[in-house]
């Protein structure tokens, strides 16, 4: 048996394998690059090579970059000021993230759109509460048809215009594309936002995040955040220094209660005698606090934090909720609300069996739920700390309520900067994506295990993986073997006939192989078949250039399916469903337009 037989083999198998959907997508591409090896159709080094790809780094590193502009609140800040625009109108807001998808293809590429536009979808969707998949897939598609729209938009456009200029025609400029990108991406955004709601399965991905937008409302709901408390420090002239704590008595400065006393971080209690430093817990109204603190010398520390003092969760501060497990040694320990934990977080409530404690000192029982409040470097600690289970993740609830966030700028100027790198092509993509992620974690936009969890090893192996597949089938001479029977049943039909073919075989390619390796394939046969059918190889090569973009019906077609994948809790035969009418679209506006701008 050929090599060309086997590799079509392991490509049917591949296939089968994927919509049968029992094994993981890693393993069974893993396997088909052990096959190629094994059946001797590539050395290892060629079977192996996809996990060193270009490709694969630069989709690893976009992730690490969407995570940098996702955590530093880029994506919760664009998600906002969308639906700001957009209101409470689900297909809006499909059209307008399948417009932003084609606009950012032109400009970063399919996957780098991809990659900055699938965090804020996702938010988008949460809280609009659609299933995200009913918007990830039409974003991808959109981004395909955006490939379209300039010359610089995709790697196969580069390669159309060389081969167009190499058959010694006038050539393709840098907006000819434009002509029939632009009706491709309107036409796309059209089907979508009528078929993707009819079509797509409601599915929630197992990995979809909980929706903590208004967390801040439902903290302050839950633990009735109202009158809060102040934290006063006693000065060194203070009349309190060298008082006994139990004589202090509140209840003669009008509507004022002492919570607790602190010195560093223990509770003075008894007779125990205040010192300088020492803070007063107490809880009343401002302008009662704002008497005694000139009357006993005091300084405000801490002054209540509640619902209508907007600084709940901010850009510096946030909160936490906590839950002291069994055998934690927090159980016993006295706490009280207003306490301070380290110096930059403090007890804002207790809680027991679901009811708030008295605000006074209390001796800590399994199970009970504490609320606190400080910085988010110190709330993100509580995460790794074992006396206490974290309720929500700092993080997520930092990227879902703060747009903007304090590295905000750090992560636009690195996006921004890759942007132009790739769109100006100064250095390959693998080298903007990685010098971009690099940069994410060097200037602590992102932290170096961030960086590490943010990649999605399931789209890099699935990819690494297929590309010694592509690579088998080009040069075992599969793929021409395919190519060279298609035009054979073709014959010297009408032109049209012609276009009809080299589109069906590059999109057939296209939805199992790269865009590239698929048009690398075809432009020879392509402009072969021109010559012998006497037509211009410019209409030719443009209806291959479209379908070599109309990668809509599996996962594997083009790294964006293959990212949206996991995020839209998407299985394989999914994509189908809304590509096959776009598919279809897409050739009759090839056929329809491509004859008349660039005759035959």
């Amino acid at each position: 048996m050929d090599h060309a037989t086997i590799s079509l083999l392991i490509l049917a198998a591949v296939i089968v394998l994927l919509i049968w959907n029992r094994l993981p997508v890693g393993a069974v591409a893993v396997m088909a690059s052990l096959s190629l090896y094994v059946t001797g159709v590539l050395p290892v080094e060629q079977a192996l090579s996809g996990f060193g790809d270009l490709v694969v780094v630069f989709i690893a590193a976009l992730f690490v970059v969407s995570e940098g502009i996702d955590s530093a609140g880029v994506t919760t800040w664009a998600g906002q000021w969308l639906l700001s625009v957009i209101g409470d109108r689900p297909r809006v807001a499909l059209v307008s993230v399948m417009a932003m998808a084609a606009v950012m293809t032109a400009l970063i590429t399919l996957n780098g759109a991809a990659a900055a536009l699938i965090p804020m979808v996702v938010v988008i969707a949460v809280r609009l509460g659609i299933a995200p998949g009913r918007m990830l897939l039409p974003m991808a598609f959109a981004g395909s048809a955006g490939s379209l729209l300039i010359l610089t938009a995709s790697p196969v456009n580069v390669l159309i215009a060389g081969a167009a200029a190499d058959a010694g025609t006038s050539g393709l400029s840098f907006f000819s594309f434009t002509v029939v990108g632009v009706p491709l991406v309107i036409v796309t955004i059209a089907l979508g936002a009528f078929l993707a709601p009819r079509v797509l399965p409601v599915r929630v991905s197992a990995t979809q995040p909980p929706d903590l937008s208004r967390h801040g409302a439902t903290i302050t709901e839950h633990y009735e955040l109202i009158d809060g408390f102040f934290r006063l420090r006693v000065r060194d002239r203070s009349p309190l220094v060298g008082s006994p704590r139990d004589t202090l008595d509140m209840s003669r400065h009008g509507d004022l209660r002492l919570i607790a006393v602190q010195r560093g971080s223990e509770p003075v209690v008894g007779g125990t005698t205040l010192l300088a430093d020492d803070v007063l817990v107490v809880t009343g109204p401002a302008s009662e606090v704002s008497r005694i603190v000139g009357e006993l010398v005091l300084a405000v520390a801490m002054r209540p934090v509640t619902a209508t003092t907007g600084e709940l969760i901010s850009r510096e501060v946030g909160v936490a909720e906590l839950v002291v497990p069994p055998r934690s040694p927090l159980v016993g320990e006295t706490m009280f609300p207003g306490m301070a934990r380290g110096p930059d977080l403090v007890v804002l409530t207790i809680r027991r069996l679901g009811k708030e404690l008295e605000a006074k000192p209390t001796l800590i029982a399994e199970g009970d739920s504490l609320l606190v409040h400080g910085s988010w470097d110190a709330v993100d600690e509580l995460v790794e700390h074992r006396d206490v289970l974290v309720v929500n993740s700092p993080d997520l609830i930092r990227r879902q309520t703060v747009p903007l966030g304090a590295k905000a700028g750090t992560a636009i100027a690195i996006l921004s900067a890759m942007i132009i790198l790739l769109a100006a092509d100064l250095v390959p993509p693998a080298v903007a994506g990685l010098g971009a992620a690099t940069a994410m974690v060097l200037f602590r936009v992102i932290s170096s295990g961030q960086a590490y969890r943010a990649v999605s090893w399931q789209t890099v192996i699935l990819i690494g993986g297929l590309i010694p597949l592509s690579t088998a089938i080009e040069i075992s001479g599969a793929a021409d073997l395919i190519a060279q029977r298609l035009i054979a049943v073709v014959g010297n039909g009408h032109p049209l006939l012609i276009l009809v073919a080299l589109f069906l075989l590059t999109a057939t390619l296209g939805q199992f192989i790269s865009n590239t390796a698929t048009v690398l394939i075809v432009i020879p046969i392509a402009l072969a078949a021109a010559h012998e059918s006497a037509v211009s190889p410019l209409p030719i090569l443009m209806t291959v250039a479209v379908a070599g973009a109309a990668s809509f019906l599996t996962p594997v077609a083009t790294p964006a399916n293959m990212m949206v994948f996991g995020p839209g809790g998407y299985r394989f035969g999914d994509y189908w469903r809304l590509g096959l009418p776009l598919l279809l679209s897409w050739l009759v506006i090839a056929l329809l337009i491509v004859p008349r701008v660039w005759p035959l």
